[in-house]
């Protein structure tokens, strides 16, 4: 199943950057994509209030595109018990054509990675090592490796084939019954062929169990003694060549997999951390895990074939107001109302920016020109989003079509305009009980003009009571963030809608520039500016800052 597209507003959203991001989706959604409305900040007082209103979910939160290893193509590797043989093992490894396999438990969790450089390097050493003793090789192996059966008659009730475990090494009994005197030890696997005289002499020196090869019957006599002696007899179709050949591939994978220093990967890890491991070791390839259990294989051949998560980014098209990892993201649309900013695409995409006063009033018409009517609730966020933006049609980025369009769909949603849009103004207006860190970050972006980095954060509110107050602080908490994050200026605009005028308060290296480009004072920590007719951040501020910085 293919993953979703992501739409997404700006960081710090505002009720135009979630609203927005939450209708583009239904509405993509019923022309048949499948798409995830996201948000990049937390929800803020005006937004909460709408959806509240509506009662519409907030979007999840999205911190990051960057690539990750779910969005590869993994090789997907069935596990495999610990019990099963390596013959076994090679089967599936032919069947998967892979080179690895995952061992689990019961439970799914992963045990270790079993290669054909393992089972290569234990079979190589069978003939020094007692192997199927050592790995406690249960007899079901040994029966499946060697298409044997096991002779009905020497069924021994208190030991079952399933609960019969190797403890001797395997030995071929080649020999006349006296030479085999040195050779069998209680608990051994002999195989041999059709001699009577062999096959008791092996059951009286203790053996475990008999292979008879060549399909050959066995006597009454054999058989009798056999169950006295509480050895197994099988018989296999293998000459005893083979069987000698063969019966070392009855070892269990768990006893040859590699689980020391395995080296794994969480399906959560970001590709360019998972490529730096990969570079200080040599292995095929890596284990990918979901919490403990094995979702497949990586190798470094993947890490060039990765898919990137794909977005569509509405209300903004600037690297510095986006998610975090655009750049190893595919940017498939833009939607916005803003400037041209500095985000760049490796393919030609669908990018629609129109003069209006909110991105919601383009979904809108987006809507409209599909012939497809929103839903009363989507229909209310995006009035809603039109009022937030254009401060209820007084800001100067209004224009007819967002007042047309803000009405349109408040005739969906049976919404009063004015009634909804004093309550929604009211919800975010109080400064009480906020810190100055909630109010900076409410609605704060970054911009990058001829190489200068400033941001301008934007509240409404009519509380100067509360502000009076807090104005010290705000000011401490914008001089600290100015520093940590490099800003040449860092401004808060702090807007009247009824007054329609903004209080200004500016820190940073450029803070003169604020008396240059608005015709004011300078501003000061004691003074600060009041920009009378000053609403519209994008239409009313940015551009005579900008304006301001390449003067001087």
């Amino acid at each position: 199943m293919s993953k979703p597209i992501y739409i997404c507003g700006h960081r710090n959203p505002d009720t135009d950057s979630i609203c927005s991001a939450l209708a583009y989706a239904e509405l993509k959604t019923k022309l048949g994509f499948q798409v995830q409305p996201k948000r990049l900040g937390a929800i803020n007082r005006e937004t909460a209030f709408v959806l509240s209103h509506f009662g519409v979910e907030p979007p999840e939160l999205l911190t990051t595109v960057r690539t990750q290893i779910s969005d590869l193509s993994m090789d997907i590797i069935p596990p495999a018990s610990p019990d099963i043989s390596i013959q076994k093992a090679w089967t599936l490894m032919k069947k998967n054509n892979c080179k690895s396999i995952p061992v689990t438990d019961g439970e799914g969790q992963l045990l270790g990675v079993v290669t054909l450089s393992d089972i290569a390097n234990k079979y190589l050493d069978t003939l020094e090592t007692p192997i199927l003793a050592n790995s406690r090789t249960p007899l079901h192996n040994i029966i499946d490796t060697l298409s044997a059966t096991r002779i009905e008659t020497a069924d021994q009730p208190d030991q079952p084939t399933e609960n019969f475990i190797v403890t001797g090494k395997a030995i071929v009994g080649a020999m006349s019954p006296d030479a085999l005197d040195p050779y069998i030890e209680p608990g051994d696997i002999v195989i041999l062929g059709d001699r009577q005289d062999s096959q008791l002499k092996s059951i009286e020196k203790g053996a475990a169990c008999l292979i008879i090869t060549g399909n050959h019957t066995v006597s009454d006599r054999v058989v009798k003694l056999a169950r006295a002696k509480g050895c197994a007899l099988l018989r296999t179709p293998c000459d005893t060549f083979t069987a000698a050949r063969l019966i070392n591939q009855s070892t269990p994978i768990g006893y040859v997999m590699s689980q020391d220093n395995l080296i794994t990967f969480d399906i959560e890890d970001y590709v360019d951390v998972t490529k730096d491991k990969m570079l200080e070791t040599r292995f095929r390839s890596y284990p990918v895990l979901d919490g403990e259990r094995v979702k497949g294989f990586i190798s470094r051949y993947h890490l060039i074939t990765s898919r990137h998560k794909q977005v569509i980014l509405l209300d903004h098209n600037e690297k510095s107001q986006t998610v975090d990892g655009i750049e190893q993201a595919e940017i498939l649309e833009i939607i916005d109302h803003h400037r041209l900013g500095d985000l760049q695409t490796e393919s030609p995409i669908t990018f629609k920016n129109d003069t209006v006063g909110s991105t919601a009033t383009i979904i809108a018409n987006l809507y409209f020109e599909h012939g497809i009517s929103p839903t009363t609730k989507i229909a209310g966020i995006l009035c809603a989003a039109i009022l937030s933006d254009t401060l209820k049609f007084k800001s100067p980025t209004c224009t007819h079509i967002d007042r047309a369009t803000a009405r349109r769909l408040a005739a969906i949603a049976s919404l009063d305009i004015d009634t909804f849009a004093a309550a929604m103004f009211a919800s975010a207006s109080s400064l009480q009980n906020r810190t100055p860190q909630d109010i900076l970050a409410q609605d704060l972006k970054e911009f990058n003009i001829d190489g200068h980095k400033i941001a301008v954060a934007q509240i409404n509110s009519s509380d100067t009571e509360t502000l009076t107050t807090l104005r010290p602080n705000l000011i401490a908490h914008m001089e600290k963030q100015a520093h940590t994050q490099n800003y040449e200026l860092l401004l808060l605009l702090i807007t009247d809608i009824i007054e329609e005028s903004s209080e200004c308060l500016a820190v940073g290296d450029k803070r003169d520039l604020i008396a240059q480009a608005f015709n004011v004072s300078p501003p000061t920590d004691a003074n600060p500016t009041i920009l009378p007719g000053i609403v519209s951040r994008k239409k009313q501020v940015i551009p005579p800052l900008a304006a301001a910085l390449r003067n001087k």
